[in-house]
């Protein structure tokens, strides 16, 4: 965008702030508010932060500001704010891109792509809940009415939930985002919103935009929007579908083969990217499912309405909800990643992943085409097919032993997520819940 366009822009919609936006090592979105006149300074200079402040930055607080940059491509009205736009920044320090941004790590990865000429697309399917706070602090549900034993696609919990969702889709429209259905999910009090695809990068700033509107719009109305993997034990969990295909600069998408043998429209491509995840899943499941509560939602069994929809297999299948990797036709759907994980981290990740599937021609063996929740352990072992970590302390460690991350994303970046996310799982495990108490309490 010019010059002439930006200031055209801020006038047209009476912009008086920008929001300078990055993201922390969390995917939780950071800003500062820029007066409007000032908004070339974000671009050029960047807009400073005490990096130290912020999770995951590694810096200290006798080190040099971090400066977020503006990518004026970005900039975009904050619809539920009037006066605010938005400009997603990468970060800077020593005016060198800082190696522990997770868009500048996102960025390095499309690179290796832009090399090839190619692009890769995701269309992300965020899930969410809606809650209220009891007198207790206890999150209880907005909707009273929402109880079905099996609510997905109910048409009266959609509909008694359509004030916050209008309202949410409103303000995405208003910045183009293409949303073409709205349900209700498995889960009471569970909604999920699909918006056309795009590319990795747009994607993953989208759905931080997502979350900063859904959480924004909830808290004006009173309520709580829940990104939250797994809020509650016996309900199903939130999680972020990620559908993923490669093209060309012609447009074609490369992973689509009409004469795939197995009938899935995939080619050898695809079939060497499938590879790639499967290869790494387990390390892939400390990025895909950052979080001590993300591994309630990856567990073998199902939930009160019957159904899940999170993995726990490392396997693929054709249009397979049971399995890591499904194929509709044509394309993949990686179904590991929740609502709670750094977008920009996990499209980093894929690639690493994938990309070392298709350079070492990885094979992803015979595709399974069964419901995987049907089988015994002992029959999921005899088919060799690997269990997904069941905790965050040990997606960690299968990341630590993973190199393949660290080649490609960088050892600054890797080294300190699993910090951070190592100091997560050490303050958790030191926990004493209500469950022990009661369980232990007078046991003995």
């Amino acid at each position: 965008m010019q010059s002439d366009a930006v200031e055209s822009f801020l006038k047209d919609n009476d912009i008086k702030y920008v929001l300078a936006q990055f993201v922390d090592i969390h995917g939780v979105a950071k800003t500062k508010s820029v007066p409007a006149k000032n908004i070339f300074d974000v671009v050029k200079t960047g807009a400073g932060f005490a990096g130290f402040a912020v999770s995951g930055l590694a810096m200290e607080p006798h080190g040099p500001d971090f400066l977020a940059r503006g990518d004026l491509s970005t900039l975009s009205i904050v619809p539920w704010q009037p006066g605010y736009a938005r400009l997603v920044c990468d970060g800077y320090v020593n005016d060198e891109p800082h190696p522990y941004c997770s868009r500048v790590v996102l960025k390095k990865q499309l690179k290796r792509l832009d090399a090839k000429g190619w692009t890769l697309n995701t269309g992300l399917e965020p899930e969410f809940y809606l809650f209220e706070k009891g007198e207790n602090g206890e999150l209880l549900m907005v909707d009273k009415t929402d109880t079905l034993a099996k609510p997905c696609y109910d048409y009266k919990g959609l509909s008694r939930s359509r004030t916050f969702l209008e309202r949410l889709v409103e303000s995405l429209q208003a910045v183009d985002f293409d949303v073409y259905q709205i349900d209700h999910e498995d889960a009471n009090g569970q909604f999920e919103i699909n918006y056309t695809y795009g590319d990795a990068l747009e994607s993953a700033d989208r759905f931080t935009f997502v979350r900063m509107a859904a959480g924004e719009i909830a808290n004006d109305m009173g309520m709580i929007c829940s990104f939250m993997p797994k809020p509650a034990p016996d309900k199903t969990g939130n999680g972020m579908h990620f559908h993923l295909s490669i093209t060309d600069e012609s447009g074609k998408n490369l992973f689509n083969d009409d004469s795939d043998k197995h009938g899935m429209g995939l080619s050898k491509m695809a079939y060497h990217f499938t590879a790639g995840i499967l290869e790494h899943a387990k390390a892939l499941c400390a990025f895909a499912a950052p979080t001590v509560n993300s591994y309630k939602r990856l567990v073998v069994g199902g939930s009160d309405s019957g159904a899940t929809w999170a993995p726990a297999y490392e396997c693929y299948g054709d249009n397979n909800r049971s399995a890591l990797v499904r194929v509709p036709y044509g394309r993949l759907e990686f179904r590991l990643p929740d609502s709670g994980c750094n977008p920009y981290l996990v499209h980093a990740a894929i690639i690493a992943a994938g990309m070392d599937g298709i350079e070492r021609e990885l094979d992803p063996g015979e595709p399974m085409n069964i419901n995987l929740y049907d089988l015994s352990l002992e029959e999921i072992i005899a088919k060799n097919i690997s269990i997904l970590p069941q905790s965050l302390g040990e997606a960690l460690n299968e990341l630590e032993k993973d190199t393949v991350f660290v080649e490609a994303m960088g050892k600054d970046i890797v080294d300190e997520f699993i910090k951070v996310k190592r100091d997560e799982w050490v303050e958790y495990s030191r926990q004493v819940s209500s469950w022990e108490v009661a369980k232990y309490a007078e046991f003995f």
